[in-house]
């Protein structure tokens, strides 16, 4: 009886071990098999991006993340499901894609790349300064948050150079808006709108001009202290610019006419020296 119990015993744990060792070898051939298959789905994905069917690279990326997630290539086909939406300018698309890789990736080495990316989305939308305001300020807030997380790489130096740009839209957009006041003799409006332009894009070309209709504006009010206080200023920074000279005609009515009659009789005398 107790040898039958025995054999019985030894039996069972035979069939345990057998079943263990035939499920382990099963779960790494499946393994294999998925890691395969993610990395083929990947290839796929950059031989058509090379190709130049975007549309079709990225479904081949999302389908390499999604067959192995755990795997160090997942991160990697997220970002390039991004990058092949915003080569073809499908930029809602990369921005999904870009938005989700942040949430599901926080801690991925490379991700300044996905943060810069997600900027140049919004950056690459821009086309006129009086209407794409969410893609404006999204693209500066977003560069700017690059420069801060990654100050000493090429992305944050790229990002510098962009904010540059974006500032001279800014700035463009506020002196349209600006001229259109003064036209209009509106010089509260006006005044608001070049003093934004010298307080906050003092770096782009534009604070010249501000600085020279803050001038004109209160010599036309009569305030000529005001006038001369910004007059003093733009001959600080810019006196060889065309806006410090229109900004000395306004306090001296006879300094253009004379430099008219100056530049005339200069030309008359280069002709005359001709048949001389």
């Amino acid at each position: 009886m107790f040898v039958r119990n025995l054999f019985f015993i030894f039996f069972i744990l035979i069939f345990i071990i057998s079943c263990s060792k035939e499920t382990i070898e099963k779960s790494i051939i499946t393994e294999t098999n998925i890691e395969l298959q993610m990395m083929e789905a990947y290839k796929e994905g950059l031989k058509e991006l090379k190709r130049g069917d975007a549309l079709f690279a990225a479904k081949k990326f999302n389908e390499a993340e999604i067959l192995f997630p755990q795997s160090d290539v997942a991160p990697r086909a997220a970002i390039m499901a991004a990058y092949s939406y915003y080569s073809q300018n499908y930029y809602a698309d990369s921005i999904a894609e870009l938005n989700r890789f942040l949430r599901v990736y926080p801690n991925y080495k490379n991700i300044a790349y996905a943060d810069y990316l997600l900027a140049l989305c919004y950056y690459e939308q821009i086309v006129d300064e009086k209407k794409d305001l969410n893609s404006i300020s999204k693209s500066k807030e977003l560069f700017t948050k690059v420069i801060q997380k990654y100050p000493d790489t090429d992305f944050a130096l790229d990002a510098e150079f962009k904010l540059d740009l974006i500032n001279d839209i800014l700035a463009s957009k506020e002196m349209y808006v600006g001229r259109y006041y003064f036209d209009r003799k509106k010089w509260i409006a006006a005044i608001n709108r070049f003093k934004f332009v010298i307080d906050n894009y003092d770096t782009t070309v534009y604070v010249e001009e501000a600085l020279h209709r803050l001038v004109e504006i209160y010599f036309i009010l009569g305030l000529e202290n005001e006038a001369k206080k910004y007059a003093s200023l733009l001959g600080y920074n810019y006196q060889s610019s065309m806006w410090y000279e229109n900004t000395y005609s306004v306090f001296n009515e006879n300094y253009k006419k004379d430099k008219i009659k100056k530049e005339d009789r200069t030309i008359i005398n280069k002709f005359k020296s001709l048949f001389e």
